[in-house]
């Protein structure tokens, strides 16, 4: 079976490099992290049986999605949190756990039919939760695909049930404000808390406090963190 995975983080650049080693010489696995590479006429050429999309962050063209099976991985359990941002979403409404929603791409945004779910434990720290869903998808959804080349074991069906849209968060929409509990201080920090996300922040004066690897404790009812000052000029 032939296979592309475009993925822009490094934990799933690095699942990726990971699984094209480990089925060398069973499935031929091409791997795309820039959008200049991941042209119509390079998948063309190459012919894949699934195109899988973990953390792809640009639209992809209609060229692709309508001449390939095109395979998102999404945070939520369809049809509830189709959108944006579906971490932070999740959290922020109080979650403790979600699936991870395999799903057939099509022109409604997350709304394709589904191969596949799995549960997802949204403990710990942005980073960790998808560090986590990596191991997921790479360990235990996709060999599903590639399982005796037999396509027929995963033919999508369609979401049932009133879908719950999530919008697409803000930057300034991260920023800790006076009246929080410290359990969603806690929250909005470690929601954020990945590469290239912006931080959850307090304005202090000139400047702009950002905070990373929070510390919450139930019982002391304390809650530590990193902090960075950074001046709003600068910014």
């Amino acid at each position: 079976m032939r296979i592309i995975i475009a993925t822009i983080k490094s934990w799933n650049i690095a699942h990726a490099q990971a699984m094209q080693k480990r089925y060398e010489g069973e499935h031929e696995i091409c791997i795309y992290t820039k959008k200049e590479e991941f042209t119509a006429e390079n998948v063309r050429n190459f012919q894949p049986d699934y195109i899988f999309l973990p953390h792809w962050s640009y639209i992809m063209p209609r060229e692709i999605t309508d001449n390939w099976e095109c395979v998102v991985f999404h945070m939520t359990d369809l049809p509830y949190g189709r959108g944006g941002s579906p971490l932070q979403n999740l959290i922020v409404r109080g979650h403790k756990e979600t699936k991870i929603s395999a799903i057939k791409m099509t022109e409604k945004l997350d709304g394709g039919p589904v191969y596949m779910k799995h549960a997802l434990s949204l403990e710990g720290s942005a980073q960790e939760i998808f560090i986590r869903c990596a191991d997921i998808i790479f360990e235990k959804m996709i060999p599903l695909f590639l399982e005796g080349g037999n396509r027929k074991k995963q033919e999508p069906v369609p979401q049932e049930g009133e879908p719950v849209i999530f919008k697409r968060r803000k930057p300034e929409e991260s920023q800790i404000t006076p009246e929080m509990d410290l359990d969603k201080i806690y929250d909005y920090i470690r929601m954020l808390d990945a590469e290239d996300y912006p931080r959850a922040f307090i304005e202090f004066g000139k400047y702009c406090l950002e905070f990373e690897k929070a510390d919450f404790s139930t019982e002391k009812k304390e809650l530590s963190a990193r902090v960075v000052f950074r001046c709003k000029d600068e910014l």
